[in-house]
């Protein structure tokens, strides 16, 4: 990256702070999702063998983040070719649509203004926007607890993650990677109808974040220090409970959040009807509640702007 790139990668990290993703703009992981959902009725549907579901799968897997990847690459090639100036625009639109921060922002405080005028029906959701799992039930601190998990994780797969791939490889490898991060939110699942067809999916996804998710708990634990001085619990509840999550790295960013909010995350959640026991992280020195989702966002603005130092150190060296 170098010096002009580096202001890019600043610019664009401004414009997600200040404006997010306007929903009258075209986005691409919508596309994304639209592609998603007619290659899967063009395949899925009409093949049952477990190895031609898995096949399906990973032609998916590999082709939608190369067509991406490409695809972008292309536009920010002809952007450049009409002006220097239009593709650098270019370069800072399409970088932001890789970034989630302000919208990550935005939707968690929708549910902590809900929860404090008491609407737990409304909060309930507005939590559903964040979440998988059934929130028509969910009691308030299990809104809380809902809400701070989903802005841990989003830390790492809407924040840490692209921010890294654009620096490393520009836009088109950040939304490379929101393609497979994409694909597994909506393919990536174990049950019976996407354990084959959505496998390759959930390893690429597993694969892109690894590093990611690790950096994001070493950035949330120094957040920790400076918002709550509990920068050394988080890292401690990080080498406990990390590994004990169903994934391999959702675990590091939450139990990060956990030990620094002195919460307990997981347990029992219900997707579709059918109730799951997820392990439990962090210890529970005190409930969740209303408060925390606050303090969440300002350890993960806090761990967005330590990330950002970070590279922008790694590119002045």
């Amino acid at each position: 990256m170098d010096d002009l790139t580096g202001f890019t990668f600043l610019v664009v990290c401004a414009v997600d702070l200040m404006v997010g993703d306007p929903r009258w703009l075209p986005h691409p992981v919508r596309l994304m999702g639209v592609i998603i959902q007619a290659y899967e009725r063009l395949t899925l549907e009409r093949i049952s063998s477990s190895w031609a579901k898995r096949t399906a799968g990973l032609g998916l897997a590999v082709g939608l983040p190369l067509g991406s990847f490409f695809v972008t690459q292309g536009i920010l090639e002809w952007a450049d070719q009409v002006h220097q100036q239009f593709g650098m625009v270019i370069w800072v639109v399409l970088g932001t649509a890789t970034l989630a921060g302000r919208d990550l922002w935005d939707h968690a405080m929708r549910v902590h203004r809900e929860l404090r005028k008491g609407s737990l029906v409304s909060a309930r959701v507005e939590v559903g926007r964040l979440v998988g799992r059934d929130t028509g039930a969910l009691s308030e601190e299990e809104i809380v607890r809902a809400t701070v998990e989903s802005v841990s994780e989003n830390t790492s797969d809407g924040i840490v993650a692209p921010l890294i791939y654009l620096a490393v490889g520009g836009p088109a490898c950040a939304m490379a990677y929101k393609a497979i991060s994409t694909l597994d939110s909506m393919v990536g699942y174990r049950n019976d109808r996407y354990r084959d067809f959505g496998w390759a999916s959930a390893r690429a996804d597993d694969l892109v974040n690894w590093v990611p998710a690790r950096l994001t708990a070493v950035a949330m634990s120094v957040a920790a220090a400076i918002r709550l001085g509990s920068g050394v619990l988080a890292w401690q509840i990080c080498r406990r409970d990390a590994g004990r999550h169903l994934s391999p790295n959702s675990g590091w960013p939450e139990a990060a959040m956990a030990g620094a909010l002195g919460v307990q995350l997981g347990g029992d959640n219900v997707y579709g009807g059918v109730r799951e026991v997820r392990v439990r992280i962090g210890d529970p020195i005190t409930s969740c509640s209303i408060g925390h989702i606050p303090v969440a966002l300002q350890v993960m603005g806090l761990a967005y702007g330590i990330v950002v130092m970070g590279i922008m150190g790694w590119v002045m060296w």
